[in-house]
């Protein structure tokens, strides 16, 4: 009996735990927890704002049993350790509902697992509070009014990609217009909108075809993967659909070369394609704590900005960096808006490289990330540091 107790006492502990552990993630308003094995500790830490944070630590006697809630949350097998797991759990945490996605990896010190928490009651964002320039927000506003075709949102995972479809969703749904989605998750539920949620027996390609056969006007397609939903996609923008997806590239203009290495025909590409947005995300300055500074030389010629006159920036306070948050609360977006017009169309056709692409849609007015992040890092949006650590590797100026 006492036994029994015992046992029940320590399953109570990790039960407890692990929700605690959910509740801490969504009190600091995380997007990922990372429970990381080492030699003797279990690491556990936030990701909170897109950077990395610290959490606590446990003994490794913690790692096993800890994992396995999370398994029997998710619907995954506890017995298996030695494959990589993917699963899904919905839980209520202050009121708040959540959908955790749970994956699991093999290391050399036992599983690592992430959970990534979306919250299903965040207020949908307009448009305007994205961190468009006005200039960009009013040119996407007519690419998204077009009767049909297809726009790309590109950049990496946790770019906010979906954010802004389920924006630019929320700007153009009314009742003479029907909508339909193929999503991976659901993270929004939207009115009047028919969503779908990809898996299992539906995947990206024959949902799509299905899809096409339910009368609609616009369709969201979470993220073209392969040449079969790419090649579908398509051709529902070249018969009278309004198409937006997301796809996994540095900046805008590559979005046709990866499609181009997919095996789409560029004639394809350049008839159907009417925009790309590529997309970052950077940490906003608080507003109360921030300090303005005159850049560097050396800052002001790697950002190619004109020499012989001050620069004015904008950092943290001191005091800032050494509390929570470190001195910036919430992101904003940077955006690359690469609008496809007659001369792009005729450079897709004839094979042209990227690189002249690029210049011709910057001779035309289009900001790149990087002289987008500026612009809002002398506006004092952000600082220097967020522009430069999310812009590296991509176009400079």
């Amino acid at each position: 009996m006492v036994r029994k107790e015992k046992i029940e006492s320590q399953e109570g502990v990790i039960i407890q735990t692990a929700t605690d552990l959910l509740r801490l993630a969504a009190l600091n308003a995380a997007s990922d927890i990372h429970l990381e094995p080492e030699d003797k500790i279990l690491r556990i830490r936030l990701r909170v704002d897109g950077v990395m944070r610290e959490l606590e630590t446990h003994e490794i006697s913690m790692h096993s049993p800890l994992l396995s809630r999370f398994k029997v949350m998710a619907g995954l097998d506890i017995a298996e350790s030695r494959k990589p797991q993917d699963g899904r759990f919905n839980t209520s945490l202050d009121g708040k509902q959540y959908d955790v996605r749970v994956s699991t990896f093999p290391t050399i010190y036992g599983e690592n697992m992430v959970l990534r928490l979306l919250d299903k009651s965040r207020v949908l964002m307009g448009l305007e509070y994205l961190g468009f320039a006005q200039d960009q927000l009013e040119e996407w506003e007519k690419l998204i009014h077009q009767p049909y075709g297809i726009l790309f949102v590109s950049g990496p995972n946790g770019s906010g990609k979906t954010t802004s479809l389920y924006a630019t969703l929320n700007a153009i749904n009314s009742p003479d217009k029907t909508i339909v989605t193929l999503e991976d998750p659901v993270e929004y539920q939207l009115p009047m909108i028919r969503q779908t949620q990809a898996g299992g027996d539906i995947s990206f390609a024959n949902g799509l075809r299905s899809l096409l056969r339910q009368d609609p006007d616009i369709i969201l397609v979470g993220e073209i993967r392969d040449r079969d939903t790419a090649e579908i996609a398509i051709r529902a923008a070249l018969t009278g659909h309004l198409v937006l997806t997301t796809i996994h590239t540095n900046d805008a203009v590559g979005a046709i070369t990866r499609l181009v290495d997919m095996g789409i025909e560029r004639v394809l590409i350049a008839s159907a394609t009417i925009g790309v947005m590529a997309q970052r995300l950077v940490r906003v300055l608080d507003d109360e704590t921030k300090e303005s500074y005159d850049a560097p030389d050396e800052i002001v010629k790697e950002l190619g900005l004109p020499a012989g006159k001050p620069v004015q920036l904008y950092r943290p306070s001191p005091d800032a960096t050494r509390a929570e948050g470190g001195g910036y609360s919430g992101r904003s977006g940077l955006f690359e808006l690469f609008k496809v017009d007659k001369n792009i169309r005729n450079m897709i056709i004839a094979g042209s490289p990227g690189q002249e692409m690029l210049q011709y849609a910057k001779e035309k007015g289009m900001l790149t990330l990087r002289q987008d992040g500026i612009a809002k890092a002398m506006a004092g949006m952000t600082s220097i540091e967020e522009v430069l650590r999310v812009t590296t590797g991509i176009d400079v100026h």
